[in-house]
């Protein structure tokens, strides 16, 4: 059996903006992350910005970024270029930012009977799929990201989130 390819070496900085204490216990950002590069077929090391905010912030940025009233679960933000481009193989990529909306990730994980912590990797692992291009635009592109973030998910021990026969709990 091959050898795992090494995971990139990540900088995650991880900002709990939100006085709410919603991170669920176990959240691994850095294993999420990685995982998500390696599946996108990403080996590069780089930096990226976890930012956990309430339903104020959520709002604000979903209104002026995207037009769209109320928060949203996550947002990602890729550099202009993705900053990966031309880079030198040595050197770390910025990879951008990545805003969750904590209360939206814990009433939807109610909402949908799936864990906190598993829907929390699921979004994570989406958004970085959308710093690396990734886009859910077609059905062809949304059947391809799909399938990388129920492989992402599985190998991290998480039940598949678009699983429609997932009982409760199970997502």
């Amino acid at each position: 059996m091959p050898a795992e390819p090494p995971r990139p070496q990540l900088e995650i900085d991880v900002q709990l903006a939100t006085g709410e204490t919603l991170v669920p216990a176990g959240a691994d950002f850095e294993a999420w992350v990685g995982a998500a590069m390696l599946a996108a077929g990403s080996r590069r090391d780089g930096e990226l910005a976890i930012r956990l905010v309430g339903t104020d912030e959520g709002t604000e940025l979903n209104r002026n970024w995207r037009d769209k009233p109320g928060p949203t679960n996550v947002l990602a933000f890729p550099p202009p270029d993705l900053a990966t481009a031309g880079l030198p193989e040595g050197l770390p990529a910025e990879f951008g930012d990545l805003v969750i909306c904590l209360p939206v990730v814990v009433r939807e994980a109610a909402e949908q009977q799936k864990a906190p912590l598993a829907h929390l990797a699921h979004l994570v692992v989406h958004g970085t799929l959308h710093l690396l291009g990734h886009t859910h635009d077609g059905e062809a592109d949304t059947a391809r990201m799909e399938g990388l973030e129920s492989a992402v998910l599985a190998g991290l021990g998480f039940p598949d989130p678009w699983a429609a026969d997932a009982g409760p709990g199970t997502k």
